[in-house]
């Protein structure tokens, strides 16, 4: 939540992209949970005089996990702490893990936040894909914190028993383990997760209604008045073209890939916007099939329409339409003009300005549209001024 109102303007942002001196980015591995991982990540770490973490996010069965620890690693000094502990013994526990009175900590998430200890570099994760991506990124950041190379252990089950929020929170971990990934993560969480309770106790009224993209959308344009901002988002213009424009399914199997795309598409103001959208489809599956070419050409058309403030614009084997908007210059009088000169194929009805299609010109495709479009805009340059 507090990411989003920073990008919406609602708040300041500072991002520290820039480590301490010496600091080393995080290891990060995935594994299987099994004792050899356990005894390879604790051994490796004890070898160098280190210590090390060992997150188990459940109460009940967490003696269990330092049994099982101190079973793969006899010599290990094992201490354990959790938030059901009383304040005194906790305090005690965790002071002796800062003195280095112990090698090992099995603790809860309640290490997430606050611990500054440099001679702990290694942290082993239990159950890791049950975790959110913040939590996660929290618990990485208690190892490294000196100028030694830190690791740390996501222990997951096997991939086909984790849903695919949880891959992608793992995925991230390791994609993101540079150092200064922290506004990445909380970009990626904010996508997963959503933007969160945005303006009360309760979710609900605009939210509920339009969306959480569109109200954010009106969010901005608010915040972008009240700081005394011109809009400079053009009117969107509503496409009714009878021609297949789209991206197939057997050229982008994945739903989810093709919904990235198609928001893509419907997000690019510019030509160039535009075609670095379809260049980052070519190189992810190849040259689009003559759907996806004409995908393009509509959505191109659509950025020449919003230049001229239309409202709507339809294509049929009859007729070409447009609405405009009252501030277009082809709103008014200048329609009329047109509509009035000798020999014109432009006719007003009370709501659209149409245009007949014959069937050779329909046979061409999109190439009468995009004619029809071009007229109506050096018109209105040459009479009307835009």
């Amino acid at each position: 939540r507090t990411l989003n109102m920073a990008i919406s303007g609602l708040r300041d942002m500072s991002v520290i992209a820039t480590p301490p001196t010496e600091r080393l980015a995080v290891r990060t591995l995935v594994a299987r949970p099994s004792d050899d991982v356990l005894e390879q990540a604790i051994g490796q770490e004890l070898a160098r005089g280190g210590q090390v973490y060992i997150v188990h996010n459940k109460v009940e069965s967490i003696g269990v996990v330092a049994d099982r620890v101190q079973r793969v690693a006899p010599r290990a000094r094992v201490l354990v702490g959790h938030g059901q502990m009383t304040e005194a013994m906790l305090e005690r526990v965790m002071l002796a893990f800062v003195a280095g009175e112990a090698d090992v900590l099995v603790a809860t998430t309640i290490i997430e936040s606050g611990l500054d200890i440099p001679n702990a570099n290694t942290m082993v994760i239990n159950r890791a894909d049950q975790l959110g991506l913040a939590q996660l990124y929290q618990l990485r950041g208690r190892v490294g914190r000196s100028d030694r190379r830190a690791y740390c252990y996501l222990l997951v089950p096997e991939p086909e028993a984790l849903d695919e929020t949880a891959k992608k929170r793992i995925e991230a971990m390791q994609r993101f383990s540079e150092l200064g990934a922290g506004f990445s993560i909380a970009t990626l969480d904010m996508e997963i997760r959503g933007a969160g309770n945005l303006i009360g106790k309760e979710q609900h009224g605009h939210v509920k209604d339009v969306g959480l993209e569109l109200f954010t959308e009106l969010l901005a344009e608010a915040v972008a008045e009240l700081q005394g901002e011109e809009e400079a988002r053009p009117a969107s213009c509503e496409m009714k073209v009878q021609l297949e424009a789209l991206l197939p399914e057997d050229y982008l199997p994945d739903v989810h890939l093709r919904l990235f795309f198609y928001k893509r598409l419907a997000s690019a103001r510019t030509l160039e916007e535009l075609e670095d959208v379809f260049a980052d489809l070519s190189d992810r599956a190849g040259r689009p099939p003559p759907a996806a070419q004409r995908l393009r050409e509509v959505t191109a058309l659509k950025l020449e329409l919003e230049a001229l403030r239309a409202r709507t614009f339809s294509y049929s084997p009859e007729a070409i339409a447009f609405a405009f908007e009252p501030s277009s210059p082809l709103a008014g009088p200048l329609a009329a003009r047109l509509c009035g000169q000798p020999r014109t194929r432009w006719r007003l009805t009370p709501k659209e300005l149409v245009r007949d299609v014959t069937p050779v010109e329909w046979a061409q495709g999109l190439a009468a549209a995009k004619a029809a479009v071009r007229e109506l805009a050096h018109y209105a340059e040459r009479l009307g001024g835009t």
